[in-house]
């Protein structure tokens, strides 16, 4: 058991830094689509940092929309909150920071795509390896699943800068 345990922590942890890297690191232009050299999943460099879904273009987002981020919680709180908690491990990984660790389009596609992202994304794979539970679709509409978005943005803007 101390093997498989090794095995997954060291797999999350080497898609955490590949999307760590991403993140922080690369071209000043965000516009520029590069290949990142530790896209060795031979996924398009889209799907790589996006997901697989309807988001297939750069968000481009406006100041936090409160009232949308309220809507947002309600959304949460009804059809997350059964798999997922803010700050601890649950059913699923805590939701606090999680556009710290994924884009905001990748968000949005696993919100609205959960099913194709668990089969064909590695940072989805090696999270239902980790948790051992696949995430359920919850028939969130485009509308809502930005909603959602408003509010983890609201919840990030919330957390001490470091």
């Amino acid at each position: 058991m101390t093997r498989i345990n090794s095995f997954i922590f060291k797999s999350f942890l080497i898609v955490f830094l590949t999307f760590t890297y991403i993140s922080c690191g690369g071209e000043s232009n965000s516009d520029k689509q590069t290949v990142d050299k530790s896209n060795t999943s031979g996924l398009p460099d889209w799907e790589f940092k996006n997901g697989f879904g309807p988001i297939k273009k750069k968000l481009y987002l406006m100041p936090i929309d409160k009232p949308m981020a309220g809507e947002g919680l309600k959304i949460f709180e009804s059809k997350c909150a059964a798999c997922h908690k803010l700050d601890e491990r649950y059913v699923g990984p805590a939701q606090r920071n999680v556009l710290q660790r994924v884009t905001p389009e990748f968000f949005m596609n696993m919100v609205l795509n959960p099913e194709e992202n668990v089969e064909k994304h590695p940072h989805s794979k090696e999270m239902l390896a980790q948790y051992m539970q696949k995430m359920t679709n919850q028939n969130i509409n485009l509308e809502d699943a930005r909603k959602l978005l408003e509010y983890f943005r609201l919840l990030d803007s919330e957390l001490p800068k470091k």
